[in-house]
């Protein structure tokens, strides 16, 4: 079954680094929800890293509190982790790879090689009525896995595609998008929601917004980069335009 609308996640990390490079409040990332939300965003997607380089506990809490929007918590398979979620109960939470050492993340989660350590806060999560997404590798491998894991949502890892786009490279963009198509085609098959995003802009979100099989986009990094130049409003909405018209237009082919 297809998603016939495409709904748009806005992270918010970016505009909690640009707070922390001084210290104090501005600018507030639940003032950045709203601004998305009024632009036309469906969820609001913020990443609770071990280290609080960005976004910190007392941010979590506040969106939590005062945002109408959906709130999808991304975090690592911690204890510590899993504890703030069931404190807070988000709506989503996206479980993804970290690492102390890496600047953003990179490459998706190995569900299939964790499965063990993932499954009881997949089922912890799940009891909790949060709805579990596993960022993952546009893999069938990793897809049986969250299938395995009762993981309902996953998120494809969008990153390599984006890269081999501003590179240039037409014959490797073409192969990781066709991954992403199949694993996408792959994934409702077997049940379960297919989500996607990293490394998305307004040069390359098309041929992945196109995707049927595809319900969500989650777009951060580029969206906060556009707002210096045009407003967080203007980027947000211009995302939208992008995401709708592709979408028409796959479903239309």
């Amino acid at each position: 079954m297809s998603a016939a609308r495409l709904r748009l996640g806005v992270n918010i990390d970016h505009v909690a680094t640009i707070r922390n490079a001084r210290g104090g409040a501005h600018p507030d990332p639940v003032k950045a929800a709203r601004i998305a939300a009024a632009a036309g965003a469906d969820g609001i997607t913020a990443h609770l890293r071990e280290d609080r380089r960005h976004i910190t506990d007392a941010d979590i809490a506040a969106l939590s509190r005062d945002i109408d929007l959906p709130l999808n918590l991304e975090m690592a398979a911690t204890d510590e982790m899993l504890e703030i979620a069931l404190r807070h109960r988000p709506h989503a939470a996206c479980i993804v790879p970290e690492r102390r050492e890496e600047r953003t993340t990179e490459g998706g989660l190995d569900a299939a090689g964790q499965h063990n350590h993932l499954a009881p806060l997949v089922r912890m999560l799940g009891g909790a009525r949060i709805r579990v997404s596993l960022f993952i590798e546009p893999d069938v491998r990793q897809l049986e896995a969250a299938v395995s894991l009762g993981a309902p949502v996953v998120e494809l890892h969008t990153g390599a595609y984006a890269h081999a786009v501003i590179d240039g490279d037409t014959e490797r963009t073409d192969m990781l998008l066709a991954r992403i198509v199949a694993a996408a085609e792959a994934g409702q098959k077997m049940g379960l929601e297919v989500h996607a995003g990293h490394g998305l802009t307004f040069d390359n979100v098309g041929p992945v917004a196109a995707i049927p099989g595809i319900a969500e986009l989650n777009i951060g990094h580029f969206l906060i980069g556009e707002a210096i130049f045009s407003g967080l409003d203007s980027a947000v909405r211009r995302m939208r335009a992008l995401m709708d018209q592709a979408r028409q237009a796959g479903l239309a082919a």
